[in-house]
């Protein structure tokens, strides 16, 4: 695992000059890359190489960046706490994300246990694939028609259930 460097990655980086002193001042600057902006192609193949994905977020809307990371085959270690974990499922390590042992504790798993590794990405293939762009338009759409007093008929894969 020597080989390994951890990859922090947002438009927001370059606003927390106190990340990149802690950095320093911890003596792993050789292994921590800091980016800013990665365009979606760029991200799509640094999931695709990257040996966990760690999103320990204290709040998410939706939480969209572990769902990529599944969806691009590699295991996830994200917080339990907001919307992650119902995004996730059983697909995704969830930890506390005030709780650096936990976080750490999570992230050594996913790296030495191969048979996790393969589960983990096994199951992020399959809970990433339940989302799909046209399905969240649908449910938006039907939501709003039945809130209007309107029937909504049911599709195919819904009756399929």
């Amino acid at each position: 695992m020597d080989d390994l460097k951890l990859l922090i990655i947002g438009e927001e980086v370059s606003r927390y000059g106190s990340l990149r002193r802690s950095v320093e001042a911890a003596g792993v600057r050789q292994d921590v890359r800091f980016f800013g902006f990665v365009p979606d192609r760029t991200l799509a193949c640094l999931y695709r190489l990257a040996s966990v994905f760690a999103f320990p977020s204290l709040y998410e809307g939706f939480g969209l960046p572990p769902l990529e990371a599944m969806a691009c085959g590699t295991p996830v270690v994200t917080s339990n706490v907001s919307s992650l974990p119902e995004v996730v499922g059983d697909a995704a390590l969830l930890v506390d994300p005030y709780d650096v042992g936990a976080l750490s504790d999570a992230l050594a798993r996913v790296l030495c246990d191969e048979g996790l590794r393969r589960q983990l990405v096994a199951r992020g293939y399959a809970r990433a694939g339940r989302f799909s762009w046209e399905r969240s338009v649908r449910a938006i759409h039907d939501g709003y028609m039945r809130a209007l007093g309107v029937t909504v008929p049911a599709t195919a894969a819904e009756e399929a259930r």
